[in-house]
C-alpha cells in the first residue's frame, strides 16, 4: 500500500512569467522528499490547456528563462471533484488523485486568487495565500492602500487605468519627482517596469505598462538599500533573516533578477546592523498579517540611509529557481530546502482541515 501523499505541482501559465515559473517548479520538484511524496506535474501552456508531464522530464531549457519551455507530449488533464477530493481527469477517463497541490505560478492567473479558488473549489488544499490574500497582495495598488491603513510605510504612488481620466504627466511629477518608476500593477519580476528620468518619457512608460496590464501604478524612487525577508506560516508566521539585493544596474530589471548575473549581488544574510534587521523581521510578519497571508511570502523593503524601513510589495508566490532568495534566506535560517517544501505542505494541509470545520448548511 503506498501511504505517500500525492502532490501535484502546477506551473507554467498565461502569464508573462511563464518561464520563470518553469524554472522555479524545476526546483521544487528536485527538492521534493520521494519518501513522503508521489508528485505529478501538470504545466499548463500559454493557452490554459492543463498538461500531465512526467516529473523528471517537465521542462527542457531549465537553466534560464530565456530558454525554459514545457517539454513536448504532455497529456491533457482537466480538474474535477470525486468524493470531496481533486482529481485530474484524463481523455481515456483515468484519473489521478491530489492530496495537495503546490501552484508554482508566478503571475496572472497563478498568483492573483484565480487559481486559489479554482483549487479551493475541488477540495484541494493549497500551498501559499488563499483567494484574498493572493488578489490583494498581487494589485500593488489594493495591496498599498491596506499597507497605508495598517500604518506600515510604502511609497507614494499615483494609480492609472487605461483609457480613464488621470493626472497629467507634468502633476504626477510635480507630486512624485523623478526619477520615478512605472508598473503594471498586476504583474511580477520586474516584466513591463521602466524607470522614468525625464518628465517626457512619462507617457512611452505608460504605454508599456499597459501592454501588460489595464492598471498602472506611477510611484516614487525610494533610496534605499533592498532588502527581503521571507515569510513561513499561517496565524504565527515566522520571519527568516533578511536578505540584500545589490542591485549594480538601473534598478532590479528582469535581465538582472534572471538572465544577467553581473548585473545584481545577492548577500544572504543581508550587510545591515542587527537592529535593522530585527525590524525588518518584524515590519514583515506585521505586512504578512495585515494581507492576511498564509503559507508563503517573500516581503520586500527599501532601507533608508537614515535606518527608516520603507515596505515595497508583497510577494505570495515567490522564485524558486536555483538563485531565488526565498529558499535561499529560510536556509540561512536553518530550514533546508527540502524541509521547507514539508513545511509548506504541512501549513497547506493545517488550513484545510481549519475550513473544512467551518459549518456550510445553514441546517447543521
Amino acid at each position: 500500500m503506498n501511504s505517500r501523499q500525492s502532490l501535484c505541482i502546477l506551473c507554467g501559465g498565461r502569464s508573462a512569467e511563464h518561464e520563470v515559473s518553469l524554472c522555479s517548479a524545476y526546483n521544487v520538484v528536485g527538492a521534493v522528499d520521494p519518501q513522503r511524496f508521489a508528485v505529478s506535474v501538470v504545466g499548463i501552456d500559454q493557452q490554459g490547456q492543463w498538461l500531465q508531464l512526467p516529473p523528471e522530464a517537465f521542462v527542457v531549457g531549465f537553466e534560464s528563462p530565456d530558454t525554459a519551455r514545457l517539454a513536448p507530449g504532455g497529456a491533457p488533464v482537466v480538474p474535477t471533484c470525486r468524493d470531496g477530493k481533486l482529481v485530474l481527469l484524463a481523455a481515456d477517463g483515468s484519473t489521478t488523485a491530489v492530496d495537495v497541490v503546490f501552484p508554482v505560478l508566478h503571475g496572472t492567473y497563478g498568483e492573483d486568487g484565480s487559481v486559489q479558488g479554482l483549487l479551493r473549489m475541488y477540495g484541494a488544499a493549497c500551498v501559499g495565500c488563499d483567494v484574498m490574500a493572493s488578489a490583494n497582495c498581487m494589485d500593488k495598488d489594493v495591496a498599498k492602500r491596506l499597507f497605508v491603513q495598517a500604518g506600515i510605510p510604502t511609497a507614494r504612488w499615483v494609480m492609472a487605468e487605461k483609457d480613464l481620466p488621470r493626472p497629467s504627466d507634468a502633476e504626477i511629477v510635480a507630486e512624485l519627482g523623478l526619477p520615478l518608476f512605472v508598473k503594471p500593477a498586476r504583474l511580477g519580476s520586474s516584466v513591463g517596469i521602466t524607470k522614468v528620468k525625464r518628465t517626457e518619457d512619462l507617457a512611452a512608460a505608460l504605454a508599456t505598462a499597459f501592454r501588460y496590464d489595464t492598471k498602472v501604478i506611477v510611484e516614487e524612487f525610494v533610496a534605499g538599500r533592498e532588502i527581503e525577508v521571507a515569510v513561513l506560516g499561517n496565524r504565527t508566521p515566522a520571519a527568516s533573516v533578511p536578505g540584500e539585493i545589490e542591485v549594480l544596474d538601473e534598478f532590479y530589471s528582469f535581465d538582472a533578477k534572471y538572465i544577467d548575473g553581473t548585473k545584481s549581488v545577492l548577500h544572504a544574510p543581508a550587510r545591515i546592523p542587527q537592529a535593522a534587521s530585527d525590524a525588518v523581521r518584524q515590519e514583515a510578519v506585521r505586512a504578512f498579517r495585515a494581507l492576511d497571508c498564509s503559507g508563503l511570502a517573500r516581503v520586500d523593503f527599501f532601507l533608508r540611509p537614515d535606518g527608516s524601513v520603507c515596505l515595497n510589495e508583497i510577494n505570495t508566490i515567490p522564485g524558486f529557481t536555483r538563485i531565488s532568495m526565498y529558499p535561499r534566506l529560510w536556509g540561512e535560517t536553518g530550514v533546508p530546502y527540502s524541509e521547507l517544501i514539508n513545511r509548506l505542505v504541512d501549513l497547506a494541509l493545517e488550513r484545510q482541515t481549519e475550513q473544512a470545520a467551518l459549518v456550510t448548511d445553514f441546517h447543521s
